[in-house]
Formats: structure tokens, C-alpha cells, sequence
């Protein structure tokens, strides 16, 4: 096991926190796992307050319910495979088009290193010295340009799959919330309104832990947010509903 380099103490002086104590800023797979179920939520519950408004059975809404979640669903993961997909697909051209120019041009591509360095204060000799070190083997000269030159990791890189399954399963949970009560046999929308609003409130306040504002604070935004999209809804159901009828 390898040992963690710290900063030693001294006496009068405060440790120096170990470099992982910040939080994570990209929200790893919090985030879009939280505002994909956050998205579910919010439209299939301003769809259903829409049908209600428009004095609907509870046949419908439950029909809207479900077909507003798969569809939805279905929409995510279709076009979040595409992007990430399409995403990659770039990322691996331009990483083959770096593993192209460093087997035709390795001093070049040695001295653009050691720039690059240079232009993020390292000394010139130390700069050419560190590229120099780095670049003894192919693969990790190509992973280290892939890093310093387009930001990527080449070993560490989204899967399309992945991306489009979580979105699915994440919009499919929290588009189920506003539809559940009318499952278990509710005809009216408070039952439906009250637990979609805990929804909001809980995925606010989850989003909390990627951001600098309180989980109470995250949580009534998202609350308001949701509430006025649904409250939307409703009068434009109400009002297209009357002129239907």
C-alpha cells in the first residue's frame, strides 16, 4: 500500500488537509441521477395536472400518467445515448488523430508537452525534463497528451449504454411519484400534489450536496419550481378543457 504524501507538522501551525477534502464539484453520478428524477417529476406531474384540468377521469389521468413516463423515459435515454455516444465518438477520433501525430512528429509533440508545462509556470529545463520522463512510454505519452491537451482521460471515457440506462431509470422514478396515489386508487390530485411536493422538496434538497446552498434552501426553490410548472398546467388544461367542451 502506497503511502500518502502529507505536509509535515510544526509546532504552532495548523495540519494541512489531506487534498481530497474538497467536495466534488462535477457531482459524479448524484447529480444527473438527481435532476434526471427531478425532470421526471416536475413533467409528468405538470402533464397530469394539465389532463386534470381539463375534468378528465381517473382513467385518463392514469393513462396520461403512464404514457407521459414511458415516453418521457424512452426520450431521455434515446437522446442521452446520442450525445454521449456522439461525444465519445469525437473524443476517440481526436485521440487517434494525437497517437497519429506522435508516432510521425515524437520531438514535436515532446517539445509541445514540455510548452505546456512551461506555460503553467514549471521552469524550461524542468519542463522538458518532466515531458521527457513522461513520454519514455507510448501509451502513457498518449494518455498524458490526451489529458493536457483535450481534457480527457482515455482510459476513464462516458459509456453511451450506461448514460442512457440511468437516464431511463432515473426520469421512470420520479415520473412514477406523481402518479402513484392515483394507482393505489386515489380519484383526486391532493394525493398526487402532496407527494409529488415531498418529491421536489427531497431531490432539492439532495442537489444541496453539489452546491453551496443549504438543503432547506435548495429544497423550497425546487419546490416553488415544480409547483408553479404544475399550477401552469392546470389553467392552461382548465382553459383549452372549457373551450373542448
Amino acid at each position: 500500500m502506497s503511502a500518502t504524501v502529507t505536509e509535515p507538522e510544526t509546532a504552532g501551525q495548523p495540519r494541512i488537509p489531506a487534498p481530497d477534502h474538497h467536495r466534488d464539484v462535477n457531482g459524479g453520478w448524484l447529480r444527473p441521477a438527481v435532476f434526471g428524477a427531478m425532470d421526471g417529476l416536475v413533467s409528468n406531474l405538470a402533464l397530469m395536472t394539465g389532463v386534470v384540468g381539463g375534468d378528465v377521469g381517473r382513467g385518463a389521468v392514469i393513462l396520461t400518467g403512464l404514457a407521459g413516463l414511458a415516453a418521457g423515459a424512452c426520450s431521455m435515454a434515446a437522446g442521452e445515448y446520442t450525445s454521449v455516444a456522439s461525444q465519445r465518438e469525437l473524443v476517440e477520433a481526436e485521440i487517434e488523430a494525437e497517437r497519429l501525430e506522435l508516432s510521425r512528429n515524437p520531438h514535436g509533440e515532446l517539445a509541445e508537452l514540455a510548452q505546456l508545462y512551461v506555460d503553467k509556470g514549471v521552469e524550461p529545463e524542468l519542463a522538458y525534463q518532466v515531458a521527457k520522463q513522461l513520454s519514455a512510454d507510448p501509451e502513457r505519452t498518449l494518455a498524458v497528451h490526451a489529458r493536457e491537451e483535450l481534457g480527457v482521460d482515455p482510459e476513464d471515457l462516458p459509456s453511451p449504454v450506461v448514460a442512457a440506462a440511468s437516464s431511463f431509470a432515473c426520469f421512470a422514478v420520479g415520473a412514477l411519484l406523481p402518479l402513484l396515489p392515483y394507482l393505489v386508487g386515489a380519484s383526486a390530485l391532493w394525493p398526487a400534489l402532496l407527494v409529488s411536493a415531498a418529491g421536489l422538496f427531497l431531490c432539492g434538497a439532495v442537489v444541496a450536496r453539489v452546491t453551496a446552498r443549504s438543503w432547506w434552501f435548495s429544497g423550497l426553490r425546487q419546490l416553488v419550481l415544480g409547483g408553479a410548472a404544475a399550477g401552469v398546467t392546470f389553467l392552461l388544461g382548465h382553459l383549452i378543457g372549457g373551450t373542448l367542451s
